[in-house]
């Protein structure tokens, strides 16, 4: 790389709910046409429990890998290195986060973003919220302009969050910016909240950073959302029909309501349902929805809810 970085800012991301901090720092990389300029090594942090094979051979092992990018400001501003991490470590995030922090200070960083998603009962083709949190908290001061939700309360899950806490550490100043998106559409890449982050990032970045592509993907994604949202509507309504049920049942735009259709105790053989539902999901995300619709077939979404959205922001 040549010379040194113009006071740069550092924005990782990893995969996560709706692919919404993927997705942003993706397309900046592609846009901005950013350098690679290091790797994060993937044996120090990523272990194998399962391998593929074909026809009785044995194929390849591919390690999730982890890159820094570069892209330095042909104006007098400020540059910028994103970090994308194409898996999440089960285990030693905090040490991964310090290692990634090391080479961020070896190119000057000293303000950290991460990107994560929020999963609310909004509606698709709605406009995002963007939720904020810092790492330090005079740093709220620079959203007062803002169209930004402070977030009183709560947790974040992976090293979306992980890496505000060793920025602490460090004095170095840490901020998450989380997307807003439906719940119906956390298992599909959700370009929409992914514009919403990109555009108060940018904003706060002084970057001139074209999002017309990425607008019209996320028109592209609600229209299949809307679709999807018709489908369960109309499923539901069959249900009501088969129940004898005199007027159609409810359902709200998010599929958050829980269904109507049986409101008793579960028996042992749809908690086994459940649990292998859960265990498919956690290797195949588009089991998800199907657990959702027997959850909320249950009226038991409530019980489950946070073990189901652990599914997903175990990413951000």
């Amino acid at each position: 790389m040549d010379g040194e970085l113009r006071d740069p800012w550092l924005v990782a991301v990893w995969p996560g709910m709706g692919k919404v901090a993927l997705g942003a720092g993706s397309y900046m990389v592609e846009k901005l046409e950013a350098k690679r300029v290091a790797e994060l090594p993937s044996r120090d942090f990523f272990d194998v429990d399962k391998i593929e094979f074909r026809r009785g051979v044995v194929k390849r092992m591919r390690m999730p890998r982890s890159y820094f990018y570069v892209w330095k400001n042909p104006s007098d501003g400020r540059d910028l290195v994103i970090f994308v991490g194409e898996a999440q470590p089960g285990a030693r995030r905090l040490e991964l986060c310090h290692q990634l922090l090391d080479k961020a200070e070896e190119l000057g960083v000293r303000r950290v973003f991460t990107f994560a998603a929020m999963a609310t009962k909004s509606r698709p083709k709605a406009v995002p919220r963007v939720f904020v949190v810092v790492n330090q908290e005079q740093l709220l001061e620079e959203f007062v302009e803002d169209d930004v939700e402070i977030l009183d309360e709560g947790q974040i899950s992976g090293l979306n969050g992980v890496l505000l806490v060793a920025a602490a550490e460090r004095g170095m100043e840490g901020f998450c910016l989380l997307g807003e998106l439906p719940y119906v559409g956390i298992v599909v890449p959700n370009p929409r909240a992914s514009h919403a982050i990109l555009e108060l990032f940018c904003r706060h970045f002084g970057l001139q950073l074209d999002l017309d592509e990425m607008a019209s993907q996320a028109d592209d994604v609600d229209r299949g959302l809307l679709e999807l949202m018709s489908q369960m509507k109309r499923k539901a309504r069959r249900r009501a029909e088969e129940a004898g049920e005199a007027t159609e049942p409810e359902i709200e735009p998010t599929l958050e309501a829980e269904a109507q259709a049986d409101e008793k105790h579960p028996e042992d053989h749809q908690r086994i349902q459940i649990e292998e539902l859960f265990q498919a999901a956690t290797s195949d995300r588009a089991k998800a929805l199907e657990l959702k619709d027997v959850l909320d077939r249950l009226g038991m979404f409530k019980e489950y809810e946070d073990r189901f959205l652990d599914l997903f922001t175990s990413g951000g």
